[in-house]
């Protein structure tokens, strides 16, 4: 799975006028199930987020999880990140993503294992064409790929 995670002062998600997820401080993370995925991956990646030390502590440094803060997701599917083919073209494919009906489920079982690890836990809708709007604190964005081990 690829995730990109903004740490965000606020951030929602809209489909056809409507709030479908909204957060106040957290993550908004875009998540693409790839070909070849599996649960575990999906696992993984959910708690890899969970633990992730990017929210400031006293001191002013990045070292606190977003539990600590009192923070919230908002996961949103994102299949273009897995475009591909860009170096000898301008139009990118994106074979490299998990097709539609096990692409959701992975989508679906990595919210699922978001809240888990005790987090909550607000959604796009998935294969929606989704309005996006957040207030990137920092910024900060990191990347994630669970085919590049860690």
């Amino acid at each position: 799975m690829r995730a990109v995670v903004q740490r965000v002062s606020q951030a929602s998600v809209t489909v056809d006028g409507r709030v479908t997820g909204a957060i106040d401080r957290g993550f908004l993370v875009l998540v693409c199930a790839m070909a070849g995925d599996t649960a575990a991956d999906a696992d993984r990646l959910a708690r890899k987020i969970a633990l992730l030390r990017i929210f400031r502590d006293d001191a002013g440094k990045m070292n606190l999880p977003l539990a600590a803060v009192g923070g919230a997701v908002l996961a949103v599917s994102q299949f273009t990140l897995a475009a591909q083919g860009m170096e000898s073209g301008n139009r990118p494919g994106f074979s490299a993503a998990a097709a539609p009906a096990p692409g959701e489920e992975f989508y679906k079982h990595f919210c699922a294992a978001l809240r888990r690890e005790g987090l909550r836990v607000e959604t796009g809708l998935f294969g929606a064409d989704m309005q996006v709007a957040l207030v990137n604190d920092g910024p900060v964005t990191i990347l994630f790929d669970t085919a590049a081990r860690d």
